[in-house]
């Protein structure tokens, strides 16, 4: 689980350790989505039967068929105590052996009627169920069975499955912070895009594509205006709520070019990056962002330049020229007040202003050398 980068390897690994470590047929992870009364698996392993899935899409039960995980287990732990595993058999609750005789059977599922049915129509002959827990709240749950004809789990393999739930857990929420602080590392904490890291490791990894592939990556830089004058004449939380209002202007039109990434670069300037869709079709959009940041009632619309490998605009073998190409057309826009997209390549192809304004050599001097250094 250690070596896990997502949620989901880190519930498979856990899942293939478990039932590997309880000599079980079969293991699956289960989270509980509160929000909606369900029971979500995230992962099977082992011997599936018909219509399971590794990692299913939509496998989903109503947490009130499984009571025990919102009522009896809480009240088990609420005082204080540890949550326990039980065991549950395909024609009902395992009798307690004579030295256990007055602890009862092992754990307390009480024989679930949905967990028979369902080990006696998949031909599993038991099951031993512990509770996951993290931060003192029930997550979800860990189940091991095995096939019918093999010995029935007993209170030691109960008791060993609760200490595995726990590992488990400190899995999890180890996973779950490493993602978050991924999600943190590679999002823009004011729109929720993605911010300047996510976009340049995205446009390494399109351009190795292009240069592979010749799949056509198309990026498309934005510059809000309007931004100061909102800053200075209305305070900075409404400035703030203008980058919002556009940032989820761009993540509707983004969502228009299947694959592309939304992001904030940093202040008032914004990009698409696309992979994939034509030229055409990512100009088409940007002249819709143009369109729909125009009717913000806040700011003065944008100034959007793209830049296409799928345009004649030369070679393209770094991510930093095909920044330094959608830079100057966007520039273009800004200085002529465009209300459309610029497009390098477009007029002229290695003769365009735009392409001889972005190759030429950096003697600018100011905000427009500025915007250049990428």
């Amino acid at each position: 689980m250690a070596a896990a980068h997502t949620p989901r390897e880190s519930a498979h690994a856990a899942a293939q350790g478990v039932r590997q470590a309880l000599g079980g047929s079969f293991a699956a992870i289960s989270k509980w989505e509160r929000e909606l009364g369900k029971l979500r698996v995230l992962v099977n392993t082992g011997e599936l039967a018909e219509g399971e899935e590794e990692f299913p899409g939509d496998e989903s039960y109503p947490v009130h068929e499984f009571p025990e995980i919102v009522g009896f287990l809480h009240e088990q732990w609420a005082g204080g105590g540890e949550p326990s595993a039980w065991v549950e058999t395909a024609e009902g609750p395992p009798p307690p052996p004579p030295w256990l005789a007055e602890e009862g059977p092992a754990g307390g599922g009480g024989g679930n009627r949905q967990r028979m049915a369902a080990l006696r129509r998949r031909g599993r002959g038991c099951c031993v169920v512990a509770p996951i827990v993290l931060h003192g709240r029930a997550w979800g749950e860990l189940y091991v069975a095995r096939r019918t004809g093999e010995p029935v789990f007993g209170r030691t393999d109960a008791d060993f499955a609760s200490v595995l739930a726990a590992v488990t857990a400190a899995g999890i929420a180890q996973t779950e912070r490493l993602a978050e602080a991924r999600r943190l590392a590679f999002t823009d904490a004011l729109t929720g895009l993605a911010n300047r890291r996510a976009v340049d490791m995205r446009l390494d990894e399109a351009l190795e594509l292009h240069r592979r592939d010749e799949v056509v990556v198309s990026l498309v830089v934005c510059d809000l205006n309007g931004l100061k004058r909102v800053n200075d004449s209305r305070g900075h939380a409404v400035g703030d709520r203008l980058l919002e209002r556009f940032g989820s202007v761009l993540s509707l039109c983004g969502a228009m070019l299947p694959g592309t990434l939304a992001a904030r670069l940093g202040g008032d300037e914004f990009c698409l990056l696309s992979v994939g869709p034509p030229a055409d079709e990512v100009v088409k959009v940007a002249g819709e962002l143009c369109d729909r940041a125009g009717e913000l009632d806040l700011g003065e619309g944008v100034a959007v330049g793209v830049a296409s490998t799928g345009d004649q605009i030369g070679p393209v073998r770094s991510a930093r020229r095909l920044f330094r190409l959608a830079d100057a057309a966007q520039y273009k826009a800004k200085a002529a007040r465009s209300g459309e997209p610029v497009v390098a390549g477009r007029h002229g192809g290695k003769d365009d202003p735009v392409v001889r304004l972005a190759d030429a050599p950096d003697r600018r001097s100011g905000p427009e050398r500025r915007r250049f250094r990428r």
